[in-house]
C-alpha cells in the first residue's frame, strides 16, 4: 500500500486531516495502527487544550415518550458546527443513550456508543476531529407515573435537534384532546415566558435574595422615606414572584387570564402540573 493510500484510510478511520494523518504515518514508520493511537493521544492533548474556550452555541435534544421523556443541551463553540453532520449524529445517538440512563451524566459518559467505543471517548475524538470545545451541558428526564408529556422544540436543527426545547408533565387520568391542546400550549406558554419554578414557594432563596438586592438599589438614591421604600419592594418582590412562576404568570395566549385561570376552565378536577424543564442555547 503506498503512503497515500495509507495517509487515506487513515482520514477515512480517524477523520484528521491529511498533514496530522501524514505526520502520524511518519512516527509510525508507516504502520496504520500505530498512527491511529498517535492521532488520538493527539486528539486527546488538542481536546484538552480546547476545553479553555468559551461553547455557547449548541443544540438542546429531545427522546423519548408519553411517559419518559429525556431533554439534553450538547455545546459547542459555532452555529457552523451545530448543524454539523457529524456534530448532529452524534449528538442524537448520545440523546437516545440519555434517556437509556435516565440523565445520569456519569453513567451516559461510560456507555457505549455504535462503534464501540464510550461515550467520552466520542467525546474527545469529536473535538479533535471538528476543531471546536464540545460540551454536554444540561440533562433532564422526566418519568412520572399517570402522567403525561408534552414537549416543544423552537429553531429546529434537525429532527429532534433545536436551539430551544421544552418538557412538561400533566397528572390526570383523563385522556382527551383538550388535555392534549393544553399540553401544546402550555408547552409553548413555558417556552416564551421562561418561568423560574412552577409556583412562588419553589423558587429559591438565592434567587428571591439577589432580586431583593438589585430592587434595594434602584431604590436607593430615590430620596424616598425608608417606609415607602419597603412598601415599593415588598410589592415589586411580589410582582417578581408572580412573574417567574409557571402557575401564576399572564396565559401567553390570553393575556387577561392567568396559567391556573385556564387550567380551572378545563373542568378536569384532577389536572395537575407536576414538573417542566426548559433550555434554550446560550442562557
Amino acid at each position: 500500500m503506498s503512503d497515500i493510500e495509507k495517509i487515506k484510510q487513515l482520514r477515512e478511520s480517524t477523520g484528521a486531516g491529511f498533514k496530522d494523518c501524514n505526520a502520524a504515518l511518519k512516527e509510525a514508520y508507516g504502520d496504520l495502527n500505530k498512527a491511529v493511537e498517535i492521532l488520538r493521544v493527539k486528539g486527546i492533548s488538542k481536546a484538552s487544550k480546547k476545553m479553555s474556550r468559551v461553547a455557547k452555541e449548541g443544540v438542546v435534544a429531545i427522546t423519548g415518550d408519553k411517559s419518559k421523556t429525556s431533554i439534553i443541551e450538547v455545546n459547542c463553540e459555532t452555529d457552523f458546527v451545530a448543524k454539523n453532520e457529524n456534530f448532529v449524529s452524534f449528538v442524537k445517538e448520545l440523546s437516545l443513550l440519555n434517556n437509556e440512563c435516565s440523565s445520569d451524566k456519569e453513567k451516559l459518559k461510560k456507555l457505549k456508543m455504535n462503534n464501540n467505543e464510550s461515550v467520552e471517548e466520542n467525546l474527545v475524538s469529536m473535538i479533535a476531529k471538528i476543531g471546536e470545545k464540545i460540551t454536554i451541558g444540561r440533562t433532564k428526564t422526566i418519568n412520572q407515573q399517570n402522567s403525561k408529556n408534552f414537549i416543544y422544540q423552537h429553531s429546529t436543527v434537525k429532527d429532534n435537534l433545536s436551539k430551544l426545547a421544552v418538557v412538561v408533565s400533566l397528572e390526570t387520568k383523563e385522556d382527551s384532546e383538550k388535555l392534549d391542546l393544553f399540553g401544546k400550549q402550555l408547552t409553548m406558554h413555558i417556552a416564551a415566558m421562561n418561568p423560574i419554578a412552577l409556583n412562588s414557594e419553589n423558587i429559591s432563596k438565592e434567587i428571591l435574595d439577589k432580586e431583593a438586592e438589585l430592587i434595594a438599589e434602584e431604590l436607593k438614591n430615590t430620596g424616598k422615606p425608608d417606609d415607602i421604600v419597603k412598601k415599593i419592594s415588598i410589592g415589586k418582590i411580589n410582582k417578581f414572584k408572580e412573574e417567574s412562576s409557571l402557575i401564576s404568570q399572564a396565559w401567553v395566549m390570553e393575556p387577561k387570564k392567568k396559567v391556573k385561570d385556564v387550567m380551572s376552565e378545563l373542568s378536569l378536577s384532577d389536572l395537575k402540573i407536576n414538573e417542566f424543564y426548559r433550555i434554550k442555547i446560550g442562557e
